[in-house]
Order: C-alpha cells, then structure tokens, then sequence
C-alpha cells in the first residue's frame, strides 16, 4: 500500500459519511482546506471521481458508494483492533462516543459519568444528543441510548436506568376554568401541549395504558414544542395538559404547580436500556463505562 493511502482513505470516508468537508475535518482535527487537498489528490492518484461536491452538499458517486461500503468496515475493524490494544496500558484510555436523547443524558449518564470520568483520566466520552434514531454502526458511535421497548434484535442491551412512567399534567388554574380529564377520550376537549420528535416524523402521540387496555390519543392544541422542559413550564403557566416522563413533573407536583391526571392510564415501562453491536470489538475503557453505567436497582 503506497504511503498515505491508509490516512487518505481516512478523510475519504469522513467526508462521505458526513457529507460535509466542514463536519468531517472537526471530526478529524484538520483544516477544511487540508482535507479537500488530501481528498481531490486521493481521487488524482485513482484516477476516479469518489465526491460529488456541489455549493451546497457532497455525496459519493458510484465509485465512492462502492468504495464506502467495501473498506468503510474493515477501517473501523482495524480502529477498535487498535483501540482493544489499550488493554496493554496500565490505564484504560481512548474515545467513547454515546448517542441519547436529552433526558437520559440529564437523568441518567450524566450522574454516572460524574463518578467515572475522575476515576479513568485518561478516557474520553463524547455525548451527541439526539432525538431521533441514530444507525450507531454507519455514524460510528460505540453506543446508543434508547428505551427497552424500541430495542433492535440484534444488539446487545444493558439495562441503565429503572422503569419509567409517564405523566399527563396540568396547573391547578387551567384545571379549575377548564375541568378535569376523567379518561384519556376526555382530553379532546381539552387545551393539549404537543411535542414534536424527529423519531416520531410528526406529533408525539399520548400512549395510555388500563388493564391491559392500550389506547393511543392524538391530542389537538394551540402549543406544539420540541423540548420537554419548555412543555412542563407552559403547563405550569396554564397553556394547557402536557405529557412527559415523570420524573421531570415531580417537583412540581409536589410543590402544587401541577396536578397529575389520569394515573391509574400510565403505568411503568421498560427503562433506558445502553445498546452496541455485538459483532464490535471494544476496547477495555467501554468495558468499564458499561459496567458503571448497568442498573442495578
């Protein structure tokens, strides 16, 4: 293999799994310029075209799609091999990259992390939040966070963190001029805060569950929001009945800013659950943050 075409491959296949020379080269601790430069003269010792690069976006061509999927993998097989190698040091060291959502990173990683992060220096974690579904294999993340119940067959999954619930609430004031929901068909006439997920690719729809029972509600309002914490204060303030983990209404129910409705429709569900391949190998530092992260309740 000529010199250099192991790291010209490198910056090959960041840009084309970003689609961006700018995102690749942050990932990669390169200047944009540098990476366009070590790329165009991998496609001149080639003699092939493997970017499609316009004002806008770059995208792999036919030979560079080709290119992607046939040494893509075996790249990221040599890098965990190498990471593995750690096992040798009389530390854990090297990179983790998670990808979660918001509320587990708060609830759940993070108080994990701030145990384990002093205790190994020289490991590194990297958080991506993210609402939606993230492929961790073709994103090249070591993990991903996602509740029990959405788990693919084909991973592994450790438990994190206990069952969850959720909680349909309301300020005491919205529910004096407005009334109070008796059943989950009641809130149609109710003043609803929707959420919007990219997971869902529209309104987040409100799943009930009685004896058995399940019933899903398309709630109709006059606040859509995307973040769970700006919904439980528009609930506070009186917009209306929001839906969300309980954990974040809590201590607003306690203190009366809100009144939780409907409990006996929403009972316990699988927990946030870690998942990763079990085809990767991984290197001794991700041993341990699984470990540290395992529920043990």
């Amino acid at each position: 293999m000529p010199r250099g075409t192991l790291s010209d491959l490198q910056a090959f296949l960041a840009v084309a799994r970003e689609r961006s020379f700018t995102r690749a080269a942050a990932q990669l601790g390169v200047s944009t310029s540098a990476l366009s430069h070590a790329v165009r003269g991998f496609e001149e010792r080639l003699g092939l075209r493997l970017l499609t690069r316009t004002t806008r976006s770059v995208a792999p061509t036919e030979a560079g799609e080709r290119l992607l999927n046939a040494v893509g993998p075996r790249i990221d097989e040599i890098e965990s091999e190498l990471a593995a190698l750690t096992e040798l040091r009389d530390k854990p060291a090297g990179k983790i990259r998670i990808t979660t959502g918001i509320h587990a990173a708060e609830r759940i990683l993070w108080p994990a992390l701030a145990r384990f992060l002093p205790a190994y220096p020289d490991v590194e974690v990297e958080l991506s939040i993210n609402a939606g579904l993230v492929d961790i294999v073709s994103d090249r993340f070591d993990a991903g966070v996602r509740l029990g119940e959405t788990l693919e067959q084909d991973m592994i999954a450790v438990r994190i963190g206990p069952d969850m619930r959720m909680a349909a609430v309301a300020a005491p004031d919205y529910l004096a001029a407005h009334g109070t929901p008796e059943s989950p068909h009641d809130l149609a006439a109710h003043n609803c805060i929707n959420l919007r997920f990219p997971t869902y690719g529209g309104l987040y729809v409100w799943e009930f569950e009685k004896d058995g029972r399940e019933l899903n509600v398309h709630v109709q309002g006059q606040l859509i929001v995307n973040e769970v914490a700006l919904a439980i204060q528009a609930a506070a303030d009186g917009a209306g009945i929001a839906f969300l983990p309980d954990d974040y209404a809590r201590e607003a129910i306690a203190s009366g800013r809100l009144v939780r409705l409907l409990e006996d429709w929403t009972p316990p569900f699988p927990g946030y659950h870690l998942y990763y391949p079990s085809r990767r190998q991984h290197a001794p530092a991700f041993a341990l943050l699984v470990e540290a992260l395992r529920y043990r309740g």
